[in-house]
């Protein structure tokens, strides 16, 4: 089974297709899944389908469960086109006592964390979908929530970007440490931690909550190296500001075009967030930095060199 988990690492450069060869849609363009997939015809076999489970949730006493033995039952092994699994389905409908069947008949199991042509495991979709009760069944049967989906996010990722308050409490309370840190330091393909789409977004909650579980505040995100106090001056959102403050996040630290979150506020409307950065920014790192006069000669310099050595009216020996 191809799974794909959270790294540390920089994971910008990934790139997927689908089945067909295709690029796969991006999942805000179908975060429903195969919600939109199934004609009604076709949803009606499914419940059907679903249906049966509950014939199955009570197996002889002389048949060895499949979690035991490693086998899949028949319908675990069907998919849509969009490689949705009946548990997927179940979800995205929030059919709450199929998703209960599946989940218990699958217990412990590499169903759990099945991905669809999205990468969407079942747990991405809860979040999605908003049903934290799902998240709870999920997480303490056994499924991995460090999978990411095909731009890199996590399902702490989804709901720190939604500002899902319940699914995050979820998941932050019943993953396993090693788990949670691992997704807290992770970033997205576009260079995002889960603290720094929270910030973006201005969900203060979600922010001091992951910093008193021990995220790293002045992680830097990938793209050009700011923190979150750096996109909280960016969103001019002083709230926020204060609150990284509070909680000792770096106001000298420098992106990676040397600029501090002080930096930032020169041009800005607000006055207040220029106040509370200038007092413990240091005396060293308040002015913008200037680009060397030296340099920018040489560099001239040397492309008036080039420009010399082709000209094409030298060549020619006009």
């Amino acid at each position: 089974m191809d799974l794909h988990r959270t790294s540390i690492i920089n994971q910008m450069d990934y790139s997927r297709e689908s089945k067909e060869g295709k690029a796969a849609q991006s999942t805000d363009e179908r975060l429903d899944s195969g919600l939109d997939s199934l004609k009604e015809e076709e949803y009606q076999a499914v419940a059907a389908e679903i249906l049966r489970l509950q014939l199955e949730h009570e197996p002889p006493q002389h048949k060895q469960d499949p979690a035991v033995t490693g086998e899949l039952h028949d319908w675990q092994t069907q998919t849509t086109d969009e490689g949705d699994t009946l548990l997927h389905l179940a979800i995205i409908h929030e059919a709450k006592d199929y998703i209960k069947t599946m989940i218990d008949l699958s217990k412990n199991t590499d169903f759990l964390n099945t991905q669809n042509d999205l990468r969407q495991t079942p747990l991405h979709l809860a979040v999605i979908t908003n049903q934290p009760d799902v998240c709870h069944s999920l997480l303490v049967s056994g499924c991995d929530p460090t999978l990411v989906d095909n731009s890199g996010d996590t399902p702490l990722h989804i709901a720190c970007r939604h500002g899902n308050l319940r699914c995050f409490s979820v998941i932050t309370q019943y993953c396993r440490p090693e788990h949670l840190h691992k997704v807290m330091a992770a970033c997205n393909y576009n260079g995002q931690n889960c603290l720094h789409l929270a910030s973006v977004h201005g969900f203060l909650s979600l922010v001091e909550k992951m910093v008193d579980l021990g995220a790293d505040i002045n992680a830097k995100e990938q793209h050009n190296g700011r923190s979150a106090l750096h996109l909280a001056v960016d969103q001019q959102n002083l709230s926020l500001v204060k609150l990284l403050l509070k909680k000792r996040a770096d106001p000298n630290l420098l992106s990676s075009g040397g600029h501090t979150p002080y930096h930032l506020t020169y041009g800005l409307d607000n006055c207040e967030i220029r106040k509370e950065l200038y007092a413990v920014t240091h005396p060293d790192l308040r002015e913008l930095p200037e680009s060397d006069p030296d340099d920018s000669e040489e560099e001239e310099s040397e492309e008036s060199d080039e420009e010399v050595d082709y000209d094409d009216i030298q060549w020619n020996g006009h």
